[in-house]
């Protein structure tokens, strides 16, 4: 087993180990020199690499799809990890496992295969059941149907995406049938198993996925139509009508001209073919982005051109590095303010009265002692007239008093 696997790798760390070349490019520096610019892979993932110096020792040593042992120091270079590589050898196929290095299904092949089988046995239509068994019976097609991947590069590229991605498709038609009472459930199933049939045939995926040359020069829609039609000629009772739907679904199932399809879908079965099929590849194109992206710092992936757009790293934005997951403990709650108690009636604010003018200085109602009822003390009384309560006050009542009253004394 290779080691450390490239979503294994730690930036500013020589390391050496090994990898299969996806691709290779021989460019030059300004001073004229050569460097090579790799991309090397594993089942994990993906990695630039850059060779600097000693470039003519190597440059016609390995290729493409090739295995190579490398060493060399891991840096971040535009918040993505990336080699300089120092040293570089071809590997033999004798020193490769070659299970380190092409991603394949999470699934076992032969489990899958018996699921396949069994949704094919459970088809009621036993003209669209006798087609489906002619080709899942090839024992060629039946081996390259376990392997193959869904695409190069855009959904389900794994060893075994090819079945993965149809029982997905089988699973959604089957939900889809009992929401939708006017689809043909057997019909509908029997799109989603044929739909990609030909890239059985389109795509490389020995040593590396690439495309066949009847996949550079037919696609798959057309190598699907053209196995479909050697089945059908050992099938002479084949309804010529139900023939016209299958190939119309393989034919329209991208959805659009110009997506590929020669045809768009023009009934209801089509229809909901090319709809699941694009969520379905669309799911596992994200899954697959947010897995795999290298990059470092942020949230979301590096910008993707199929889906086109950045993809958000859901789980990272909501648990962030260092942040603790727990919730939060609330703080105490402050004491709510009191509500002021309502006063006696006796301690409100009076209005002032005529009769009796309010007097300054007063202390506060509630902070004046009451003194328990008692006989007001009797007037202190001088020459027939009561006493005053000063010399001034006496003054000033003699001289309001009218002319001539103090002579009758």
């Amino acid at each position: 087993m290779k080691s450390p696997y490239v979503n294994e790798l730690e930036p500013n760390k020589l390391i050496t180990t090994s990898f299969l070349v996806h691709s290779k490019e021989i460019r030059q520096k300004k001073s004229g020199e050569f460097y090579l610019s790799l991309l090397l892979a594993d089942r994990t993932g993906e990695l630039d690499a850059k060779m600097w110096d000693n470039v003519a020792e190597v440059i016609d040593a390995f290729d493409r799809d090739d295995f190579v042992r490398v060493k060399g120091l891991v840096q971040i270079f535009h918040n993505r990890p990336q080699m300089t590589i120092h040293k570089v050898r071809l590997m033999d196929d004798s020193e490769i496992d070659f299970g380190d290095y092409f991603p394949s299904s999470r699934r076992d092949q032969d489990e899958m295969w018996r699921e396949l089988r069994g949704i094919v046995a459970g088809i009621a239509n036993v003209h669209l059941k006798g087609l489906l068994c002619a080709v899942l019976d090839d024992e060629e097609i039946a081996r390259r149907y376990r392997r193959a991947p869904a695409a190069k590069h855009i959904h389900h590229a794994f060893l075994g995406g090819l079945i993965e991605h149809v029982l997905s498709l089988c699973g959604l038609a089957r939900m889809a049938a009992q929401h939708y009472s006017f689809i043909d459930a057997d019909l509908l199933l029997t799109g989603a198993i044929l739909h990609d049939i030909g890239k059985i045939y389109e795509l490389n995926y020995e040593r590396g996925f690439s495309y066949s040359n009847d996949g550079q020069l037919l696609g798959h829609i057309h190598i699907g139509l053209r196995m479909i039609a050697d089945k059908l000629r050992d099938l002479p009772q084949f309804p010529p009508a139900l023939r016209s739907l299958v190939e119309h679904m393989v034919l329209s199932h991208h959805g659009k001209l110009e997506f590929g399809s020669p045809k768009v879908p023009q009934f209801p079965e089509a229809l909901m073919l090319h709809y699941l099929d694009d969520m379905d590849s669309k799911m596992e194109s994200m899954r697959a982005l947010i897995q795999s992206d290298r990059q470092v710092e942020g949230c979301f992936t590096a910008y993707n051109t199929a889906l086109e757009r950045s993809v958000l790293k859901k789980d990272l934005f909501l648990n962030p590095p260092g942040i603790s997951s727990e919730p939060l403990a609330s703080p105490p709650l402050a004491p709510l303010p009191l509500a002021p108690l309502p006063l006696p009636q006796d301690a409100l604010p009076q209005e002032p009265s005529a009769a009796s003018p309010p007097v300054k200085d007063e202390l506060p109602q509630e902070a004046t002692p009451k003194a328990p009822a008692a006989a007001p003390p009797a007037a202190t009384v001088r020459n027939g007239a009561p006493k005053s309560d000063s010399a001034f006050a006496d003054k000033l009542k003699q001289a309001l008093q009218p002319a001539g009253a103090s002579e009758g004394k």
